[in-house]
Parts: structure tokens; C-alpha cells; sequence
């Protein structure tokens, strides 16, 4: 099964369970996005990749109601939950692609993205960086709130045990853990350290990981 069939069957309870799934989950989302917001002017045009229900686009609406989003995802049926999120708000529209193929028209003053990145290969990451820099205008962000790996191996297993420890713990039912052993097969996940290497190397003047804990973490970087 692929990605684009994963995330469509599990778009129903993908935000329900989001809490479950990432521990951290409100200074991950909420403060981590606060701090950033806090430190920049209001982006015109912000686009959203691998957007999925749009969850991380509405934690930036609360901030920005006045500007435009574009959420891009593979999975039509999960952009059918952020429809119904957004409904009524002209301010945000969607379309259906993988990204990898190129991004939506137009320029855009920050690119964000929750979870998505970590399923690309380390070649297509460097690549889709590049692509994004290209999007931006002189000190548009990019900020990519993702999953990653420690860069050695022990720790790594630590960080794997006690994710999947709090997991079967948390009340998910053992379809939804299933479901999730399943995705864990799309991941290609690297070192944070070894990501901001890649942006940086894509001509990004500052890039720096603000938020941390095990295996999740926001890098933001600035052109």
C-alpha cells in the first residue's frame, strides 16, 4: 500500500488520535508555532505540503486569518476533512498533488509542513529544499515540523521503545496501532542534524531546530 492509500484510509481519525500519536503534541503545534509567529512580520502567502486535514494550517490561521493558504497533499480524502475545517474561507484553497512533482504556482512568503517530509528519501528531501528556496522571496521561511531519528543507532532504539511504549498505552485501539506499524514502513527519516545540512546547503542563511523532543522536532530556516 502506498502513501496516498495509507493516509486516505485512516483520514476520518487522523485528527482525533493526533494527541495520541505525538506526545509533545501542543508545544509541538501550538507553542512551537506561537514562538515562531512572535519573531516574524504576517506572511502574505504561506503553502502547506503534505498538509493532510489541515491541522497545522489552522494552528496558523489563528495567527493569520488574513492570509492565503495553499494546501497541497497527495490524499484527496484527507484535504476533504480540511474542506470541511475551512469551510466557507475563500482565503484557502487545496489542491491534490505530490509535491515531489513540483509546487503550486506563484511565489510564497513561508512554506511550512508538519509530518510529511520524513517519507521522502534524503535525495528527493535535498531536492524538494532546493525547490522551496526557489519559492521564496529574500527572508521567506521555511519551517518543517517533522519526525526524525537520532543520529546514533542506541539512542535511536530508545526513542523508538518509548514511542511505541506510550503508544499501546494511550487508549488506541489495536486497529489504530496496526494502522500506524504499517505507515512506520513509508519512513525515511534522518538526523535532524543531518536535515539542517541538507537546507543549509541549499543556500538557506539561517537554519536552526527551535523545538525538540525525542523523536520530534521544528526546523526553521530562513532565506
Amino acid at each position: 500500500m502506498d502513501i496516498k492509500e495509507q493516509f486516505n484510509l485512516i483520514a476520518e481519525e487522523y485528527d482525533k488520535n493526533r494527541k495520541k500519536f505525538i506526545p509533545c503534541f501542543e508545544d509541538y503545534y501550538i507553542n512551537t508555532t506561537q514562538f515562531i509567529v512572535s519573531n516574524i512580520t504576517k506572511p502574505r502567502r504561506i503553502l502547506d505540503l503534505g498538509a493532510g486535514t489541515g491541522l497545522l494550517s489552522y494552528f496558523w490561521y489563528q495567527h493569520y486569518p488574513e492570509s492565503e493558504y495553499v494546501l497541497v497533499d497527495i490524499a484527496d480524502d484527507m484535504l476533504n476533512i480540511a474542506r470541511k475545517r475551512f469551510a466557507g474561507i475563500d482565503k484557502v484553497t487545496y489542491q491534490v498533488l505530490d509535491y515531489l512533482d513540483g509546487l503550486p504556482n506563484g511565489d510564497f512568503d513561508a512554506v511550512v509542513s508538519a509530518l510529511s517530509i520524513h517519507h521522502l528519501e534524503n535525495n528527493e528531501k535535498t531536492r524538494l529544499f532546493t525547490q522551496i528556496y526557489d519559492k521564496l522571496p529574500t527572508g521567506g521561511l521555511f519551517i518543517n515540523y517533522d519526525q526524525f531519528c537520532a543520529n546514533q543507532k542506541e539512542m535511536n532504539d530508545w526513542f523508538n521503545s518509548y514511542w511505541e511504549n506510550q503508544l499501546i498505552k494511550s487508549g488506541l485501539t489495536d486497529n489504530d496501532i496496526s494502522l500506524w506499524q504499517e505507515r512506520r514502513k513509508l519512513d525515511k527519516e534522518c538526523s535532524v542534524e543531518d536535515e539542517i545540512e541538507m537546507i543549509s546547503k541549499c543556500n538557506f542563511k539561517i537554519v536552526k531546530c527551535v523545538y525538540s523532543y525525542q523523536k520530534f522536532s521544528v526546523i526553521v530556516a530562513i532565506k
